[in-house]
Formats: structure tokens, sequence, C-alpha cells
């Protein structure tokens, strides 16, 4: 069904039900015509998607669904701000979700900002539907991918976090292709209390081998890869 107010968030538990609907990917359209949305709604729904449809990027922003999986349909020119000022805002914020321009006002220096700021597509209305809905799939795919990235980093975020300041050292010049008299040197250890603690970083970061450890390092965010140095 077409759903054209902001969600209600609700206090009370959710059901195992429904926590599975909120794992449902979700196209969030905004476009201040009613008919467009009720026209891309009924498109979205015929081809096994979730829509929620918008008036403005305010109603968007207000329903606090951002969180949820999936991707973004945005007209560029409306009433307050317009597409473009949300996919600015989304990027400041740190919200990554992909977008999908539909607007009947584009340009050529529109188009290419929008696609600079990483937009998967901007169509022009009256767009095909096989387009559209082949670039529904596409943006609610790379939503996937980054949610399964961004999960995986977590997961090593937490495990970086039961190292030590040692082992953190030492990890880091692991990543860095040190060997372990190399290592001892810099630290100025004993090369043996350095196998203890590439040990007890194996076990902490779950890696069965070095290639595994490097793989698990290289998703954590830079901030903390570089924080790891002396």
């Amino acid at each position: 069904m077409r759903v054209d107010q902001p969600f209600v968030r609700r206090s009370a538990p959710l059901s195992a039900q429904r926590e599975r609907e909120e794992d449902q990917p979700l196209v969030m359209i905004v476009d201040d015509d009613a008919s467009i949305r009720e026209a891309l709604s009924e498109l979205i729904l015929s081809a096994g998607f979730q829509p929620v449809s918008f008036a403005s990027t305010r109603e968007l922003l207000d329903a606090d669904i951002l969180n949820r999986p999936g991707c973004l349909i945005l007209d560029v020119r409306m009433p307050g701000a317009s597409g473009l000022h949300l996919q600015s805002h989304l990027a400041e914020n740190g919200i990554a979700k992909p977008i999908i321009f539909l607007t009947g006002h584009g340009d050529i220096p529109m188009t290419v900002q929008a696609m600079k700021a990483g937009a998967v597509d901007f169509l022009t209305k009256p767009a095909r539907d096989q387009t559209l809905l082949d670039a529904v799939t596409a943006a609610i795919s790379m939503d996937g991918e980054r949610r399964a990235e961004a999960a995986i980093a977590n997961r090593n975020i937490e495990r970086l976090e039961t190292l030590t300041q040692r082992e953190r050292e030492v990890l880091h010049e692991v990543a860095r292709g040190r060997l372990n008299k190399q290592i001892a040197f810099d630290l100025g250890i004993s090369e043996v209390t350095v196998k203890l603690h590439r040990s007890n970083v194996m076990h902490k970061m779950e890696a069965a081998s070095i290639g595994e450890l490097i793989r698990a390092w290289e998703t954590l965010p830079v901030q903390m890869r570089q924080a790891g140095a002396r």
C-alpha cells in the first residue's frame, strides 16, 4: 500500500515479525506532486518493493527512517529544501543512502553535480518504468553491500577494542608487513614477547591467518588504524 505520512515510532518492543519487516528494503519517495507519488508507489509495489512517500524533504527527515535499508527517489525542485540540498545534508551528516533523482527540470550541470556527489542515477520525467526499476534494484543492492561492509567493520572495531595498547601496536606493525624481529627492535621488546602479543591479537581478532588479520585491519576506519601507531 502507499504510505504518504511519516512513520510513527513506537515505544513498545517490536515483535519478531515487525523486526523482520524493519530489515526489508524501503524505497523512500520524495516529490511534491501527489499524483507522481501515487504512480511511483504503485510501480514500486508492482516490483515487490515497499514504498513510502513524502511531499517534502522535511517530512522525510521528520519520519526518522533513513536508517532503514533501501534507497531514495528524489525530485530535484520542490518547495523548501530541494533534492540536491537533501543529498548534501545526508552527506554532511554521514548518512549513506543511495539516491535516484527523478525530475522534470534537470539540466547538465545539475546532473553532473548529483552524480559527482554519488547519485545512482539522474532520470528525467517521464522515465521508462523498467529504467526506474533497474535503478531502484541497483540502489538497493548497493545499500545492502554497504550495510554488510559496515556490519563487518563494526564487528572488527568491537574486537579491536579488546586489545591492549601494546597489542594494538603489534597489530599495526604486522599490518605494515614488519617481521617479528623488526617489530621487536622498533618496540624495544623481545621477539618472544612479540610472538606472544601477535598470538593474542590473532585470538582476539578471531583471525585464522595473517591474511585474514590484514583483511580485518583494512575494514577499520583510517583514524583507528592510525591510532595503532606509537
